[in-house]
């Protein structure tokens, strides 16, 4: 074994599948070259080989320096720094073997004291890192150890079994979430979809001719569609959540009774519905000028002598421009006309609810075009068309960008497409685009937003729900956040893989380490060296947990820095523009 320049020392302790390393005294250098090639010996993340027989055990570094001694011996060193006798050491974690050609994760056996340890060459590596099938899997990037190496990904697990991608503002997370979803729409699957909810409006131009735009304001030359959430497919909770003020228990209650009596008589045009089954939160259009028109008439009409018979209108009112019935003025006293002494004193609310109404940055919601019912309820496109159009357009990726929602209900809006898509999925689970026969993975950026740990919104239950429950029904997630200790804990430890980038917050550090399986999370104190586009990938998705570097995307994607060097390099822009800037200000539009 002198000869044999891959041979590096020898396993003095094993504890579990952590294994100390005794090095050889004698090995002429830390950075031996074998075969022309350079190889760094005690890099952590590296690959250390033992073999035994016709087998060969390969673990990852975790550790270099005295500290990798066995406790027992750690001890003795503290009182004694002489029984080290020039050796250095190093620790690993088993994490795989190889029998033959032929790699797989977890080990049959241990080592045991005295066996031979190795370095892991450029052939053993393509080994550890070949054999994925080339129908289910997407190559990301390079490992880091060996940039000639793909760094590839189950995309079957990777989408079946949820994924985060974990990292800080500056790390390349935008890029990773960009490589990975345009390495699965080039796989040219007929059927694939990918939903990406985008905040920020950031990833059309990365994934561009991949994916079809849905967005408020739609620009119709580049392709884009409006972005239409109907409101009456909300539950009602969520739906009374948009206005402003607030419902005691008995009105929400009253509320959602008039909710329920308008659902049941679109129900009955519609057909073939059970009436038993409905209820204020299924997703039945009707009219919420309609409502409004009833419930504020109801607060508003006055009433004759004999107090059960309504005064005659002042002023007719019109539901479709919310603009409410006029009636005589009660009088003082016991004088006609009489209050109505039934009202609920939901006025303001309602006052609330109509300016909500009227506000044109909830036209995607309260107007959207062709899923606005009548007064009647009637309706030109239903929720069919709805789906359709996100995920029938012929490209493998829709993203809904939700960057001109107002912030206030952004994690409503989020939560409640989350939701009806969810639900779609799950009551269709048997036909043919159920996410069992045509499975659909969502993408959550900044997932942080919208999923803050101990909540109760809607978005929160949504993705807890699919966290545990979307691989029974063929819906996966891929969560990206830059700030991982705001995650539910449970939903991020549903996660069976992690891609995570650099991340220098300690909190954040924490979360990651404790989403890791046990023997990895000693790597997590790496995540602050990591180059940007550098990451460490650990779970199902891979064969083995890797430190890889993401290719670059084509395009800018649009969170990229600006290179203020190189842009106040330009001659100055004419002070005009800013006409411009507040002009769409004014408009809520970019153009």
């Amino acid at each position: 074994m002198k000869h044999n320049p891959t041979h590096i020392g020898q396993v003095e302790s094993v504890s579990g599948n952590s294994v100390a390393i005794k090095m050889a005294s004698n090995y002429p250098s830390n950075m031996p070259i074998i075969d022309g090639t350079v190889y760094r010996i005690g890099q952590i993340g590296s690959f250390l080989k033992i073999p035994l027989g016709y087998a060969n055990l390969y673990g990852l570094v975790t550790q270099a320096g005295v500290l990798a001694m066995p406790e027992s011996l750690l001890a003795t060193y503290k009182e004694n720094p002489s029984v080290v006798d020039g050796h250095r050491w190093l620790r690993m974690i088993l994490v795989g073997e190889q029998i033959g050609a032929s790699f797989q994760r977890g080990v049959l056996q241990s080592p045991t004291s005295g066996d031979q340890v190795h370095l892991v060459t450029n052939e053993d590596l393509r080994i550890v890192y070949g054999g994925y099938n080339a129908q289910s899997s997407i190559v990301i990037g390079n490992q880091s150890v060996s940039e000639g190496l793909s760094a590839q990904l189950d995309m079957d697990k990777l989408i079946s079994r949820h994924c985060a991608i974990l990292g800080a503002t500056g790390s390349g997370k935008s890029n990773a979430v960009s490589i990975v979803v345009k390495s699965i729409a080039e796989k040219s699957f007929p059927s694939a979809r990918v939903l990406m909810i985008d905040p920020h409006g950031e990833y059309a131009s990365s994934l561009s001719g991949k994916c079809h735009v849905f967005r408020v304001g739609s620009n119709s030359a580049d392709g884009e569609e409006e972005l239409c959430v109907p409101y009456w497919a909300l539950p009602f909770k969520e739906l009374m959540a948009i206005f402003p003020g607030n419902l005691s228990d008995q009105n929400e209650d009253y509320i959602r009774g008039k909710v329920l009596e308008l659902k049941r008589l679109s129900a009955a045009a519609i057909g073939g519905l059970r009436e038993e089954a409905i209820t204020a939160d299924s997703p039945i259009p009707f009219s919420i000028n309609q409502l409004w028109f009833n419930l504020d008439d109801f607060e508003r009409i006055t009433f004759k002598t004999d107090r059960t018979t309504p005064e005659t209108l002042v002023e007719t009112g019109d539901p479709a421009i919310l603009k409410s019935n006029q009636y005589p003025v009660a009088g003082l006293g016991s004088s006609a006309p009489f209050l109505n002494n039934k009202a609920k004193g939901i006025l303001g609310f309602l006052d609330g609810m109509r300016s909500r109404l009227l506000d044109q940055r909830y036209n995607f919601l309260f107007k959207p075009s062709g899923y606005t019912p009548g007064l009647d309820g009637s309706i030109q496109n239903d929720l069919p068309h709805l789906f359709s159009n996100w995920f029938g357009h012929g490209l493998p990726v829709s993203i809904l960008d939700l960057s001109a929602i107002p912030s206030n209900i952004m994690q409503t809006i989020a939560g409640c497409i989350l939701k009806i898509t969810y639900d779609a999925l799950y009551w269709g689970q048997n036909t043919p685009v159920g996410g069992k026969q045509q499975p659909l993975l969502v993408v959550l950026d900044e997932a942080h937003v919208y999923l803050r740990a101990g909540e109760e919104s809607i978005s929160s239950r949504t993705v807890q729900a699919i966290a545990k429950e979307g691989r029974k029904y063929g819906v996966g997630m891929l969560l990206v956040t830059q700030r991982p200790s705001e995650l539910d804990e449970t939903v991020l430890s549903q996660c069976g893989s992690i891609i995570a980038l650099r991340m220098t917050n300690t909190r954040d550090k924490g979360h990651v380490s404790s989403a890791m399986q046990d023997e990895l999370r000693e790597m997590a104190d790496v995540l602050s060296s990591l180059r940007t586009g550098e990451a460490i990938i650990s779970g199902e998705a891979v064969r083995i947990p890797s430190r890889i570097k993401f290719f670059q995307a084509d395009n800018a994607i649009k969170s990229s820095d600006p290179i203020a060097s190189d842009l106040w390099a330009k001659t100055k822009p004419n002070v005009a523009e800013y006409e411009a800037s507040i002009r769409n200000w004014r408009n809520q539009s970019f153009n």
